[in-house]
């Protein structure tokens, strides 16, 4: 948004080497929206992993994208301003928000008025204040109200015990949602997909109705088919082979099975009530032609039972009792159940199967769809002031926070100015001796540290817990150096509530931390090379001489073993040590020859240039590290940090060496603190150090007085 000629003034104070606006007036925050957009700090922030309010965070979200952004603020910010009598109050942050505080003399608000007191009215309060603790209990606000404009309606919307137990059944059937009371209850959706289920399921109940037909046998219809589904099957297999054994004599023996089934049965111990035994593959009976069935004796044992059935509810109901069945009796009972298995096959799909049948008669008959319709629009009616209640909601939220969220979003003023922490910042990190103040939350260390590294700030990530909660953070080394920093070390993290969390490293993104480290990095990389050379000499030294040993040792037992004499040692060799000495000597007396040129050469100069060539060559030695680490320090930037978090930062928010050293503290002792100098443990000191020295002083003595003619 491009900010044109306005009567209003802003004012900017200077911090992170950028101008940001200053928010201290209720004026700016009302004329946010003529603010040139490129001047504000954050043009978009995520809702999650911030210290600020979720609730309001989710107010501001319009579009629910899980983001606010600029328009977000200034939408929020004017409806807020028009709706108080005095607009300072959002300024400075006011909670509870007095009911006085609210401007009535538009319509909008004298209705968020008048519903604040029907909010404290609700929960029973007499107060001339409401809090965001007061509109965020919806659940006691709404409690004592039979309708609140959700367009959900619960049992105790009505009076009436059969529509009570009516709304209760759809809750079963189809499911509900939550009312604003708490209460699970229905809506028009509910309701329209019970009642379309129920019209589907009762017509096709009343069928049978309007033709008989569908049950021939009334009530025992069912369990008449039942019985025939259960051999049906079987029945149509006995008959098929009676018919084949009637068109060939031959068939007969084959088809009742052969000896081998009968002699694998006789090794068996047999139960006909176990279908899984092979008594079951046998056929019914015995086949024969023209045979009927018999349905009591003669029959197969296993299926007994079952033939037993058919005849009492099938058999004996269609063609009357008998003992045996005979095919043309068989087909008169199918056909005569056969309309009943197509109007079972046409029952329609719903959801009522756990209501029954008798219950879906019931409601059908009560009609009830209209009562629930009704009660619906009724609760609808009252939206208008439901929507009001949770305006107060938004109100009291906004006139809370919308001032301190400015402050974190259109410019920075509390992370630069230190009058607060700002709301990316999740506490203070413990750790090495030195407290981080600059600490954000991290979602994915390793996507977050791939744009965080842009950022130039030196950066330990740690895994936090704290029983079984477990977060993980980023903290900024912004002082001191990084000589201890090292994967797996531990410290305590205080979050913003102060509770503490066990903190382990297990990601570091280096980058220079301050000009002091930069001066001692080249000393410490030349003392750390040196002290690894010579551990590497000490260590083949010591190799060379236990190969020695070993190699002496074996060939002593190998001589032993074949009896030999044992090998006589190396005699010593004094031409060649001596030639090593003498190369040891005319190494130091060249290292010598070059200390005294060097020696010689600072003697030479006036007492004035000596400090110049000292500092010359601190300045050769240590210069080229301190200049790129100063470089790099003052050009550490916020904006990569929060990006990964899915801030938007427009502005280059820098953190220079001086701001970056007061986001983390050094260890120091208290002011006025007592300290002894002696330590019983300290390590011993060596009078190598004094004989060095003594050395050198003599060599440059030595060399004054050649110089001078004095010896």
């Amino acid at each position: 948004m491009t900010s044109t000629a306005t009567a209003h003034q802003w004012r900017f104070f200077r911090a992170g080497g950028f101008d940001q606006v200053r928010l201290d007036r209720s004026e700016d925050l009302m004329h946010l929206d003529r603010l040139d957009q490129k001047l504000w700090v954050a043009l978009s922030c995520p809702v999650n992993g911030l210290e600020f309010d979720t609730r309001t965070l989710a107010l501001l979200d319009a579009d629910g994208d899980g983001h606010v952004r600029a328009n977000d603020v200034i939408a929020a910010c004017r409806w807020t301003g028009g709706l108080l009598r005095d607009r300072d109050l959002l300024v400075r942050g006011v909670h509870p928000l007095p009911l006085a505080a609210i401007d009535d003399a538009t319509d909008e608000g004298r209705v968020l008025l008048a519903s604040a007191r029907t909010v404290l009215k609700n929960l029973g309060k007499d107060a001339d204040a409401i809090s965001v603790e007061d509109t965020e209990d919806s659940v006691r606000i709404f409690a004592a109200t039979r309708f609140n404009g959700d367009g959900i309606v619960i049992p105790a919307s009505t009076d009436d015990a059969a529509l009570q137990a009516v709304i209760a059944d759809i809750v079963a059937v189809c499911g509900g949602r939550p009312d604003r009371s708490g209460e699970t209850g229905v809506g028009a959706e509910e309701c329209g997909a019970f009642f379309a289920d129920l019209d589907a399921l009762v017509a096709w109940l009343c069928v049978p109705e309007e033709s008989p037909a569908p049950l021939p046998l009334g009530a025992a219809t069912a369990a008449a088919a039942a019985a025939v589904a259960a051999v049906r099957a079987k029945v149509d297999d006995y008959f098929a082979r009676c018919r084949l054994a009637e068109f060939d004599p031959r068939a007969g023996n084959a088809m009742n099975g052969s000896d081998e089934d009968f002699r694998a049965l006789a090794l068996r111990t047999l139960n006909p009530a176990e279908t899984g035994d092979g008594m079951a593959a046998l056929p019914l009976a015995r086949v024969e032609a023209g045979r009927p069935l018999p349905l009591a004796g003669g029959a197969n044992p296993a299926w007994a039972e079952a033939l037993a059935a058919l005849r009492q509810d099938a058999v004996a109901p269609l063609v009357g009792d008998r003992e045996t069945l005979d095919e043309a009796g068989w087909r008169e009972i199918v056909a005569r159940l056969a309309a009943f298995a197509d109007w079972q096959a046409a029952r329609p799909a719903t959801r009522l199967d756990a209501l029954g049948e008798a219950r879906a008669r019931e409601i059908a008959a009560l009609a009830p769809q209209a009562a629930l319709d009704a009660l619906i629009a009724q609760d609808l009616a009252l939206a208008g002031e439901a929507d009001a209640i949770a305006a107060v909601d938004r109100l009291v939220h906004y006139a809370r926070d919308l001032g301190r969220l400015c402050n974190n979003f259109v410019s920075f003023r509390d992370f630069y100015t230190g009058q607060g922490k700002a709301v990316f910042q999740a506490g203070t990190l413990y750790l090495d001796g030195r407290s981080c103040d600059l600490v954000v939350p991290v979602l994915d260390a390793d996507r977050h540290a791939a744009l965080a590294g842009l950022s130039g700030i030196y950066l330990a990530y740690c895994d936090c817990t704290r029983g079984g909660d477990r977060r993980s953070i980023a903290a900024a080394f912004t002082a001191g150096d990084s000589d201890q920093l090292m994967v797996g070390r531990n410290g305590v993290f205080y979050d913003r509530d102060g509770k503490d969390w066990d903190a382990t490293i297990t990601k570091i993104v280096e980058h220079p931390i301050s000009v002091r480290q930069a001066f001692w990095s080249p000393y410490k990389k030349l003392a750390r090379m040196a002290a690894e050379q010579f551990q590497k000499f000490a260590a083949a030294r010591a190799k060379a001489a236990d190969d020695l040993a070993a190699k002496s040792v074996a060939g002593a037992q190998q001589a032993v073993a074949a009896g030999k004499p044992a090998t006589a040692p190396t005699p010593f060799d004094a031409a060649r040590f001596a030639g090593i000495f003498a190369a040891i000597g005319l190494a130091i007396g060249a290292i010598g020859t070059a200390l005294a040129s060097v020696v010689t050469g600072f003697l030479g100069l006036s007492w004035w240039q000596m400090p110049l060539a000292l500092a010359g060559l601190v300045l050769i030695v240590s210069g080229p590290a301190m200049a790129m680490a100063w470089f790099k320090l003052r050009n550490r930037n916020l904006g990569p940090l929060l990006d990964a978090n899915g801030w938007a930062v427009n502005a280059r928010a820098k953190i220079n060496i001086s701001f970056g050293t007061s986001l983390t503290q050094l260890a120091t002792l208290p002011e006025g603190a007592e300290r002894a100098l002696a330590d019983p443990y300290a390590d011993r000191r060596t009078p190598w150090k004094l004989y060095f020295v003594a050395l050198v002083l003599a060599v440059v003595l030595l060399v004054w007085a050649t110089k001078s003619g004095g010896v």
